[in-house]
Order: C-alpha cells, then structure tokens, then sequence
C-alpha cells in the first residue's frame, strides 16, 4: 500500500501519522511505498528545487521509514517530481534532442538527478529494501540514455532493489527494462479490461525476464470508477460497492498470473477519516469500506498461496 501521498511537509510525525500507518498494517500489508512530491514550477521547468519545496523534509522521511520498519512492513522509497500548476507529470517533456537557448533534457536530469540520488542516500542510510527512481513519466521515457546514466548514479550510492514505475500501457514500450531490478507500473485499468491488459504485460515480463508487481492499483469508492479508475476527478457519489466489485476483479485476474508478484494499492494517506466517516468518503482509501475487509483477506490469501 502506497502511503503518506503526496508527502506534504509537517504530515508525516504527527501522532495521527503513526496510528494511520498502524491501521494501514492491519489490512495484511507487507509491503509500503512512502511517496512524497517535490515540484517543478511548470512542464518546461529544468529545476527542480526539493531542499525548499512542500514536500517532507528528510527528518520525516526518516521517521516513516522506521516507524514502517517498526511495523514490520518492507519500504521502497518513492520520491517523485510534480507540477505546481497541476500539469500531470507525465507531460514534462523538451526537444528531442538538445537546442542552444531552449531548456533541455539535459538540464532537467541534472536537476532530476540530485533530487533522486539525495532519496537514494537516504534509502542507503535506512535500510529500504527499495527504492523507484520515476513514476509515470511517460515523456521522459523515450531518454533512454540519461536514465540508464542515473540508475549507474544510483547504483553508486544504494544497493537495494531499484524500479521504475512507469504509467499504465507502457510496460511493453519501455526500452531500458533491463537496467533496473523490478518492472513496475500503474495498473489502473477498467474493470473489464484486466485480462487482456495482463496478457500484454505478460508477454513483456517474459520478454525481459524481470520480476513484476504493479506500484500502484487501486479504484476510487465512487460511482463509475471501475470504469475509469486512473481519474480521481469523476463525478459521482460515494459508493464501497463500486470499489469492492473493482478490487474483486483486480485480484481474481492478478492472482492467476504467477508472474505478478504482488500489488502496491493507492493509496493510504497520513491524516486519515474516521471509520465513522468512511462511507463518506469517495477517494482511493479502502480504510472502513467494504473493500477494505476484502483487502485484508486477500492478501493474506495471497501471501499464504506464495
């Protein structure tokens, strides 16, 4: 389960931090992603300035990871880049190839690149036993070059698991599988569509002889998001139904592929609702819906099968 996003400063030592991550626990979870954002200011921005920004400071990162290790919950450390303005990331993007007196890729990894390795010596420091490097940034993809040169750079200072997250029907597009040591993506796809989306990843995770876990998957608890469940701005009323038939799915159609390794879901925030509150609540949390007793039981179904 992904937690804490988007990591915004002064969220993650409370004390209703802590009890969030216990309950989170709870719901058969061995694994967390701790994911926080730094910003750029728009698509075309080269800085990326993370020492000053909104997101958690390093001393908050250091308590999530030890209070999740407490836990006894495995931590892939996941520092990811936002717009301010809202533009999803996956738009940031420069000329192909580098221009005189335009911003360039070159400029934004070199930016990218102190942000991800500061993450990674912090990863070192606390014994995570992963660490993503990007998340869906699907214009960057094709930079095949400046990523197998920061995952060496990476290399240097971390030597736990790497990932890249990359964004849903991109798995079989990436050209530098080999260069990290665990396939990932965003397996937000319709709930009627698992099958044949599992087939094409499959054919890629074969191909490239990696292992495979979705980084993130999940449905908000909303009217028409097992239809759509990657658009976290869909009108409709709040509905545990809905979520709990898009989890019954995912899972029936994941755990019959013994290539998938497992399923980072998003997302479990640091301030959570109250239980009371829970059939209020439309967003990606599982927490005191119906889908969140499924959860539970699924997972320690498919660890137990493991």
């Amino acid at each position: 389960m992904t937690w804490g996003w988007v990591g915004t400063r002064g969220t993650w030592t409370t004390p209703e931090a802590d009890e969030s991550m216990r309950l989170m626990a709870e719901h058969g979870v061995t694994w967390t992603a701790l994911a926080y954002a730094a910003e750029q200011e728009h698509i075309f921005s080269t800085d990326i300035p993370f020492e000053d920004g909104p997101a958690v400071g390093d001393d908050e990162i250091v308590h999530a990871v030890r209070r999740a290790h407490a836990l006894g919950l495995k931590v892939c450390l996941k520092p990811v880049v936002n717009v301010s303005d809202g533009t999803w990331r996956a738009y940031i993007g420069f000329f192909d190839q580098d221009v005189p007196n335009e911003p360039t890729w070159t400029e934004w990894f070199a930016s990218y690149r102190r942000f991800i390795l500061h993450a990674a010596r912090i990863a070192q420091a606390e014994g995570c036993e992963m660490l993503c490097i990007g998340c869906e940034m699907v214009r960057a993809d094709g930079q095949e070059a400046l990523w197998r040169a920061l995952i060496a750079d990476v290399r240097g200072v971390y030597d736990g698991l790497i990932t890249y997250n990359c964004d849903k029907y991109q798995e079989d597009r990436l050209t530098w599988w080999d260069a990290v040591d665990v396939m990932s993506s965003s397996g937000y796809y319709p709930v009627d569509d698992w099958d044949d989306q599992l087939d094409r990843v499959g054919r890629a995770v074969e191909r490239e002889g990696k292992p495979f876990f979705f980084m993130e998957a999940g449905c908000p608890s909303r009217v028409g998001s097992p239809d759509l469940p990657n658009d976290w701005n869909l009108a409709g009323a709040p509905s545990g139904a809905e979520q709990l038939r898009y989890y019954e799915e995912m899972f029936r159609a994941c755990r019959a592929r013994p290539w998938l390794r497992g399923l980072m879901l998003w997302d479990w925030p640091a301030t959570l609702y109250s239980r009371e509150e829970a059939h209020l609540n439309d967003d990606y949390c599982p927490y005191g819906k119906p889908a969140g007793s499924y959860i539970a039981e699924a997972f320690r179904a498919w660890e137990h099968a493991a």
